[in-house]
């Protein structure tokens, strides 16, 4: 699919442009905010060839596209009217808090995630060639190494920018406040100690180069003023007023209060993280590298990553990366030994490649497209992030430019720690890739034809004809075509992803309809539903959306057998249009193919 057709079917799916109010993007993903989310065909859009995976987390529709997302959002740009007009309204009553926060963090940082990259990468290969040779005075060095700065010097112009696009201000005007702040002469003050003030009244100077939270104040004072300006003065003068009173309160007030006041926040920021991971730098280290990924999959991880660009800022280091960067290493790791373990070739080259692009900074396609499916890949990677992450806590590794962390950007970690930095990367990626192994994937439960459906065997135990069930109405195939289990234990669990359609109180039977709609009926022993859910424990409610291993039904399998009662469980496809084959096995697992439908 090209990405003008891809982009066709995104914005038909998503309910069309008047869905949107906004649309930003990152390294892998569309950032949507829709005003009715309920309307998007979320199904629809997970099908399309382009698209890894769709997650709504922090306010925010996600399309997850991979490497190629800017261009998916440039054939957007050039094929509907999305971000060229005024953002549509949104009721911000109806948001949660931490849902505009997190939209706010992200809309103000994704877009200027490129420069960051790409600064961070000319930034490690100097480093790399200041080592093999390179005068840190050449002109070569002073060049490329400009490049490499700007970027964070001149970042408060960036954030102004990006800023003024949020908060609804003048794109140049904020621009102008951003450059104010880095304005050469006030700069040299501040270096010399020299005083200054503003019309008697004392100025606190304060270093804005790299700086985050003034800027960002200050272009959001920036926004209300204007509004106020072109609420009230007269159309005939608005034009010239307007930019001369913005400029003329706004720039003053950021010198004199918001700069001062968002620098000591910004400092109390930085000192309370120092304090914290002080106390502990391996626990810090175990716990962020553990969860850093979950919080990538909620995109939750835009409330830390300000706190890292601002200790940069700060201290010259930033150690949030270096205690989350190998967890990016360690999904990388899952991939691969999913690649390793898997018999299917489909599945092994969406996983080498999902490897391959982890290793590289981008997650995204292995965790959606590999880890998270399978589930125990995931658990494992998050198991060795966070020993990895304890290994750089403890040294104090840290990077020392901005950006995300693959291989390029190792560079990036030289000085403090960075042997445990590259130990950390090591056992992430390898640790990951064993446990997997051995472990987190069973080739069994391949689903190797695209026009089958599998279900897995959702009990443990020895498997019978359906004709040998001592029960007329599950034998002669009256309810459904499969085959029965004698459970060797007691726990019943979701055979396949879908949907709970029948959940007895008595707990002795489950209904459910899988996402390409086949029904399913599991009846745990016969006559059973005369105990009245007595020894029966249900998980589960209608309506609920499981999946495949989801726990549905706990039972008491020596106390119901004591009571006299059969204790065989038909397992029926009540709905079998379709052409099914069974499992030849005389005794299954969990997770072992048990029925194959023909789609």
């Amino acid at each position: 699919m090209s990405y003008q057709d891809l982009a066709k079917q995104i914005i038909q799916n998503i309910g069309g442009e008047d869905n949107v109010i906004s649309l930003v993007h990152c390294a892998t993903r569309l950032r949507f905010k829709l005003k009715d989310t309920s309307i998007a065909n979320t199904a629809a859009i997970e099908k399309l060839d382009g698209v890894v995976s769709v997650v709504q987390s922090g306010g925010q529709y996600q399309v997850v596209i991979g490497n190629t997302v800017s261009d998916v959002f440039k054939a957007i740009s050039e094929i509907s009217s999305i971000n060229q007009n005024e953002p549509n309204p949104v009721d911000k009553k109806k948001e949660k808090f931490l849902d505009r926060a997190i939209d706010l963090v992200s809309s103000i940082f994704t877009p200027i995630l490129p420069a960051l990259i790409g600064g961070g990468m000319i930034k490690g290969l100097l480093m790399i060639a200041v080592n093999f040779g390179l005068n840190a005075e050449s002109g070569a060095y002073m060049i490329l190494n400009a490049a490499a700065d700007s970027v964070f010097y001149f970042l408060p112009i960036l954030l102004a920018y990006t800023s003024a696009k949020k908060f609804g201000a003048n794109l140049y005007l904020a621009a102008v406040v951003g450059g104010a702040l880095l304005y050469p002469s006030l700069i040299q003050a501040f270096t010399d100690g020299t005083s200054v003030d503003f019309f008697g009244i004392p100025v606190i100077l304060a270093r804005y180069t790299s700086s985050v939270l003034p800027i960002i104040f200050a272009v959001y004072f920036l926004s209300k003023v204007e509004k106020l300006c072109n609420k009230y003065i007269h159309p005939v003068v608005k034009n010239v007023l307007t930019p001369l009173l913005c400029l003329i309160i706004v720039v003053p007030s950021t010198y004199l209060l918001i700069g001062p006041v968002a620098t000591y926040l910004s400092n109390a920021i930085g000192s309370g993280y120092e304090f914290m991971y002080s106390l502990s730098p391996i626990v810090c280290g175990v716990i962020l590298g553990a969860v850093w990924q979950v919080l990538v999959v909620f995109g939750l991880h835009w409330g830390i990553v300000p706190i890292g660009y601002n200790n940069l800022a700060l201290y010259g280091r930033n150690t949030i990366n270096g205690m989350v960067g190998p967890s990016n290493f360690a999904q990388a790791g899952s991939a691969f030994g999913v690649f390793l373990r898997a018999k299917d070739v489909k599945i092994k080259q969406l996983a080498l490649s999902a490897s391959v692009t982890a290793i590289f900074s981008i997650t995204e396609p292995a965790i959606y497209g590999i880890n998270l499916k399978y589930k125990k890949p995931f658990y494992f990677a998050l198991v060795a992030g966070g020993i990895a992450g304890g290994i750089t806590g403890a040294a104090g590794s840290a990077a020392l430019a901005a950006g995300p962390v693959g291989i390029l950007s190792i560079p990036v970690f030289m000085g403090q720690g960075f042997g445990a930095f590259i130990l950390a990367i090591i056992v992430a990626f390898f640790s990951a890739a064993i446990m997997t192994f051995f472990f987190g994937y069973n080739p069994k439960n391949e689903e190797t034809n695209e026009n089958e459906e599998i279900l897995v065997s959702p009990l443990n135990g020895e498997v019978i004809d359906l004709e040998a069930v001592p029960d007329k109405v599950f034998s002669t195939g009256e309810l459904g075509k499969g085959l029965a289990i004698i459970p060797s234990d007691g726990k019943l669990v979701a055979p396949v992803d879908g949907e709970i359609m029948v959940a007895f109180p008595t707990g002795h039977a489950i209904g459910m309809q899988t996402n390409n709609g086949t029904e399913i009926l599991m009846h745990i022993g016969l006559e059973t539903v005369e105990l009245n859910g007595k020894y029966f424990d249900v998980k589960v409610k209608v309506g609920q959306k499981v999946s495949k291993g989801d726990t549905l039904v706990l039972f008491d399998r020596e106390k119901i057998l004591d009571e006299k009662y059969n204790i065989v469980t038909p397992i029926l496809i009540t709905n079998p249009k379709q052409e099914i084959s069974l499992s030849t096995q005389a005794k299954v697992l969990i997770g072992d193919k048990l029925i194959t439908i023909k789609k």
